[in-house]
């Protein structure tokens, strides 16, 4: 019997079978962190793009719930500064993708399967993330999640028109800094492939970060528990359907949740 939606996210809610290993990945040869399930061979994988300002460690949880659920999940820590490049991040996202599938992980030999791969980000590294998927370049990428993207240089809703594989990108309502309308909501609205726009309600630009840090002087949010809940069931069940092919979460995908209804980009 097929489950509920609201049973698929309450169950994507919670950490996933897999304990879980954090890496370096300098030691591999770009600064950043990477979160992998203890064991396990071709694996998918993410690379996740921060938003402006932003370390990797403020999406931690994130990244950590999707490897409890069997995904490596990897952010890049570049381009950090006030006035990053947007195209060398979305360089270093394809670079983070091709050094997790070419570099065993983690003291067992943890492998990951090149056709199982996949970008994300928040801000500017959402906006980034549609970028690389779109360069041409680099490993294959099946599917792009973002959340709270901002538009970039060059813009990434041009970079949309080239994308033909699915896309997921999740707005805050109370975004000041990158409002859905001119960014997620554009991107959407010029992806070529599927594409699904979700509204996250009570949300800012920074809720799906964690903990406290000094960029919030500068930008308007602050982290918000619903927000980083919700981005972690979708993310999941987004990246479990598109990378692995499997139809378990599907439903969730196809239904309206609270705080995170599907849009259609004006």
């Amino acid at each position: 019997m097929a489950r509920k939606p609201k049973h698929l996210l309450e169950e994507l809610s919670h950490p996933g079978p897999h304990e879980v290993l954090r890496g370096n990945l300098a030691l591999v040869g770009l600064p950043g962190v990477v979160y992998t399930p203890k064991a396990g061979l071709n694996l998918p994988a993410i690379a996740f793009g921060h938003g402006w300002l932003q370390p990797p460690d403020r999406y931690r949880s994130l990244l950590r719930h999707l490897a409890s659920w069997g995904i490596v999940a990897a952010a890049p820590a570049t381009q950090r500064g006030p006035l990053p490049s947007h195209r060398l991040l979305a360089t270093d996202l394809l670079d983070t993708l091709e050094l997790v599938t070419t570099v065993r992980l983690g003291p067992d030999g943890i492998s990951v399967d090149p056709g199982k791969l996949g970008l994300a980000g928040h801000s500017t590294g959402g906006g980034s993330a549609v970028l690389a998927a779109a360069a041409g370049t680099g490993p294959a990428i099946r599917a792009v999640a973002t959340i709270a993207a901002a538009q970039t240089m060059p813009p990434a809703t041009d970079a949309a028109t080239r994308i033909e594989v699915p896309g997921l990108h999740l707005a805050a309502d109370d975004d000041l800094v990158a409002p859905a309308v001119g960014h997620s909501e554009a991107i959407a609205r010029a992806w070529r492939g599927p594409v699904q726009l979700r509204l996250l309600g009570k949300s800012s630009h920074l809720g799906v970060t964690e903990g406290a840090h000094w960029s919030q002087l500068l930008l308007h949010g602050k982290p918000h528990r619903k927000t980083q809940q919700l981005a972690r069931a979708l993310f999941t069940a987004f990246f479990l359907t598109h990378l692995t092919g499997t139809d378990d979460y599907q439903a969730l995908l196809d239904a309206d949740v609270k705080n995170a209804a599907i849009e259609t980009p004006a």
